[in-house]
């Protein structure tokens, strides 16, 4: 997210962890490499959903309510609402305290990644950065949106 045009969008912030978050959930080598592993940095799977969720209240309500603060247009709101509802659907059945290896196992799981890569492409493409770059560690992401 080292491209991103932070001043752009009124709620970057909430925008920046929207995106990690997006970023991590539709990486299915990050899943293997980094929360399979427990790899230190990039907490966990309910880590990312909650980052997702908490600032933006999607488990709430539609991300259309963001359009022009966290999101640029109604694509991106759509696409971040769809991804939201089907991670949040699993988390839901597995429970938040449930192993990365159960939400891997999950049948409902490779729709789910399917949906935050979308999400997670047309905000990094909207944001001119490649949405290929490996996930940022929390850290990285915590120094950077206290900056700018």
């Amino acid at each position: 997210m080292g491209g991103m045009p932070l001043n752009d969008m009124p709620w970057w912030r909430w925008r920046s962890n929207v995106r990690s978050a997006l970023h991590m959930l539709s990486d299915p080598v990050f899943h293997h490499e980094c929360w399979l592993t427990g790899r230190e940095g990039y907490g966990d799977v309910t880590d990312a959903v909650y980052r997702l969720v908490e600032d933006t209240w999607l488990d709430n309500w539609s991300a259309e309510k963001y359009v022009g603060t966290i999101f640029r247009d109604s694509g991106e709101a759509a696409l971040v609402d769809v991804a939201a509802l089907r991670v949040l659907r699993i988390m839901h059945q597995v429970g938040a305290d449930a192993p990365v290896s159960a939400y891997l196992e999950h049948h409902g799981w490779p729709e789910a990644v399917r949906a935050a890569r979308d999400a997670h492409v047309m905000l990094a493409t909207n944001d001119g950065e490649d949405p290929d770059t490996p996930p940022h560690s929390l850290d990285v992401l915590r120094i950077m949106t206290r900056s700018a």
